[in-house]
Parts: C-alpha cells; structure tokens; sequence
C-alpha cells in the first residue's frame, strides 16, 4: 500500500473529458483494492438538482407517519416505499435498529408494463406522496445518478483489463434504487463525535455497521459528520466532508464479480448531534445478470447467483416485519 490518503479525492473530469483518463482509473482501482471508498469531485450533478432533491426529502420526512405509513416498504416486495424508524437493522450481528427513516425509488416502470403486470422480481411501480414535484425532481436525480454510475462502470472495466463497455450490458434496466435518508439529532453523549470504538453512541446508531448490496453506490451528504469506515485491518476511521463531492464506495456484487479484487467495506453512520440527511444511490444490475468471476480474476471463490436473487437475500435479512 502507498502513502496515498486512505480514501482519496478523485477528479471524475479527468476521465469523463480526456484529460488523463488513464491516470483516473489508475486512481480509481488503487482506492476499490484498498479502502474500496474515494470521494468524487467535478461529478455533473448539478447543485440545483442536489438542493432541491434535499427539499423534496424534507419535505417528505415532515409528513406525520400517518400520511407515510400506506407507503411502507415492508408491504412492497420490490424495495420501493417508506422506510419508517426501527424498520431496518443494518447490523445483523447486533441486530441493533436503525435509528434513520429513508424513502425509496426504483427503476421507473409503468403499471401495465408485462413483468410489472406478471410481479417480476424488483419490477413493480414506484410509489409516491402527493406532495409537488416530489415525483418528477426524484426521477431527475436518479436518472443523473444513473448515467453517472454506468459511466464509472466502464472506468472499473478499464481498470480490470476488460473492454470499457463490458458492464454496459449489465445496467440496461437496473434494479438500481434512489434512496432519501434522514436521521435525527441525537441528544446521546458520543454521537457525531467520531467515538471510533461505538461506545457512547447514546440514543443508538444512524445506521449499524454492515456493507452495501450492489456494485456502486455514489452518496451525496448535506455535511454533517457520522459516516465512518472500517479499513481492513484498521480501526474506525471517519469520513472526510468535501463540499460538493460524492461518497462512492464498492458493493459486495462487484466484489463478488471480482473475486475479492475489489474490497466492500463496512461503514456506518453513528446517531448524529444534529440533523443529518442524505442522498444515496445504489446502482445494482439488472435482475437475470449472472453475478460471476469475472475473467482474470482466478479461482471462483463464489457460486454464481443473478443480481434479483442476490438481492432479495439481503433485503429479507435486513426489515423488521411489520406491526400487526
């Protein structure tokens, strides 16, 4: 390992303008082999669609649980809905809750589209509060999200000696999912301090520890502290705050797809001092994409699964069931 900062601040213009297309991807595999996360600036997420996407969950989050609770994601079998406190627990060892709410958004489908009429894994319609422009400012933001994800795809191709459109076909219509996240001020002792031993954490934990689903998420936070990683062999270590600029950090499907090349790293996001949102986007493949080891990467060290079963085993281990 270099003396490279742990989790490094890559300029995503140098690969997506020319400039230096080979030096980002060298950039970019050294942070996915090491820490598996890096900060990402110059992304073309406008600030305006970011400002406004935070309004529209602000708005959302202010809604009495009354007016949440029909759109429950535990009464949705595609990970589409509200996500209410103490619904989730990210730390499955602990089994700790959560102490976040989150509202989702999946691939935009209509409701006579044949698999969205025939219950298709993760192919269901989106669900939606009536609340103005909610709808139409969240599906701006995932489309951006999107296109941006699948382009640093061809980055993590080129980084592994494949052909830059090798994971083109793979994201055609992804069972990729908005996420609106909101946490709570904490009145506990040790939240939001950067406690790295996750003693004093007060009130309880944002989010317990636990590694993402897909292959990429890119997290966009309004910079507030609380999201702390831990690196292979080290402690606890907190997440720099770069205004403007996105969290991405590798899943556990592409480090399956790399066979470990690539490291998913647990993080999570200790109970804040004060209010704490964010926006997180996390590109998973398309339903029937075969998760395997990917050429030149040795020795499978998992059995082959699709992307909709992958994820549906994680997603039924990580909801409370609901109240009767």
């Amino acid at each position: 390992m270099t003396d490279a900062p742990l989790i490094p601040l890559l300029d995503w213009s140098l690969y997506s303008g020319g400039a230096d297309r080979a030096g980002f991807v060298a950039a970019l595999g050294q942070a996915c082999r090491e820490t598996g996360f890096f900060l990402l600036e110059n992304h073309g997420l406008s600030e305006a669609l970011v400002a406004e996407t935070f309004a529209q969950g602000d708005a959302f989050f202010a809604l009495p649980d009354a007016e949440k609770a029909p759109l429950d994601i535990r009464r949705n079998p595609h990970n589409r809905g509200w996500a209410c406190q103490g619904s989730e627990a990210l730390d499955e060892q602990s089994g700790q809750m959560d102490r976040k709410e989150a509202f989702n958004v999946g691939f935009d489908l209509p409701p006579r589209d044949p698999r969205v009429v025939a219950g298709e894994p993760f192919r269901g319609v989106n669900v939606w509060p009536a609340l103005p422009g909610f709808r139409e400012t969240l599906m701006r933001y995932y489309e951006a999200a999107l296109n941006l994800g699948v382009t640093l795809m061809s980055a993590v191709a080129e980084d592994l000696s494949l052909p830059p459109d090798r994971f083109g076909p793979e994201f055609t219509e992804p069972m990729a999912t908005l996420r609106l996240l909101h946490y709570p001020a904490s009145a506990g002792t040790g939240a939001g301090t950067g406690d790295r031993t996750g003693e004093g954490i007060g009130e309880g934990i944002g989010a317990g520890a636990h590694t993402d689903y897909g292959a990429l998420t890119l997290l966009m936070t309004d910079g507030v502290a609380g999201l702390q990683v831990k690196p292979r062999g080290a402690d606890w270590l907190d997440v720099p705050q770069v205004p403007g600029a996105l969290v991405v950090n590798i899943g556990d499907c592409l480090m399956r797809w790399t066979n470990d090349t690539y490291a998913s790293t647990p993080h999570r996001v200790l109970a804040p001092k004060a209010r704490r949102r964010s926006i997180a986007f996390f590109l998973d493949p398309n339903p029937d994409s075969v998760i395997a080891a990917l050429p030149g990467t040795g020795t499978p060290r998992y059995p082959e699964v699709t992307g909709a079963d992958y994820l549906r085993a994680r997603l039924n281990a990580t909801y409370t069931p609901e109240p009767k």
